[in-house]
């Protein structure tokens, strides 16, 4: 197992692609922070990796909870006094059948305060952490779903505009970043998992591949670029 000093953090972690990153950043010897809001599923997907010998620790953060944040913040600081990846994995899809300007304005509602707000707080809560080492890492899963060219064909609506939103955040943060702190997007594809369904041709392993190597590139490597299996794909 490799070496690493660096601590990497990942959002909704419990489940799915999440659990997955988290599983893959601890094997190659980062220090990883699980967070997810559900404290008991959240402690037993850590403990389930701290059994694997993995350095794996669990910290209680809702990423629709300022408060929450700022804890979390607190915690991570306290604990290891630096952040080097931060994965803004945590998201919902509540999209129902039915046209934008239909749709209960609840769903777009929550589907932004998680899937958009949600990492714009996370990201402006840590970054001072990576500020003070002048280094970090920042990678946020989006969608294809959130490239402009899909705002021209119906449905997914509230999804499709979350996504987008993401990404145009991950493009202005990375414009307004000074050091070697670098922004992200990436689209993990159609997964397994809870949120993609049984169906989806593409495995939680190989969605977390797709999206680690930004994770450790090099102060040459992109920002504010959007991704799909390492290649760099159009807004």
């Amino acid at each position: 197992m490799k070496k690493h000093t660096k601590v990497a953090l990942v959002t909704g972690g419990n489940r799915g692609i999440g659990y997955e990153l988290v599983k893959q950043l601890a094997l190659d010897g980062f220090k990883v922070i699980l967070t997810s809001r559900n404290s008991e599923t959240g402690h037993e997907a850590a403990q389930k990796l701290k059994e694997s010998n993995l350095d794996v620790s669990f910290v209680a953060m809702d990423v629709n909870n300022q408060t929450s944040i700022r804890r979390a913040v607190t915690t991570v600081s306290e604990r290891y006094g630096r952040l080097d990846v931060l994965i803004n994995n945590a998201g919902i899809y509540l999209d129902e059948h039915t046209k934008l300007v239909n749709m209960d304005p609840s769903v777009l509602e929550k589907t932004l305060a998680t899937n958009f707000f949600g990492a714009y707080h996370v990201i402006r809560s840590f970054m001072p952490l990576m500020e003070q080492q002048a280094y970090g890492r920042i990678i946020n899963v989006s969608s294809e779903y959130g490239a402009m060219s899909e705002m021209s064909s119906p449905g997914v609506g509230a999804y499709k505009l979350s996504k987008l939103m993401l990404n145009g955040l991950t493009q202005l943060v990375a414009a307004e970043s000074n050091n070697n702190i670098k922004i992200n997007a990436v689209d993990p594809g159609w997964v397994s998992s809870d949120m993609g369904g049984p169906s989806a041709p593409r495995t939680p392993q190989q969605a977390a591949s797709s999206i680690l190597w930004l994770a450790t590139i090099g102060p040459e490597g992109p920002e504010g670029g959007f991704f799909k299996d390492r290649k760099q794909i159009d807004w």
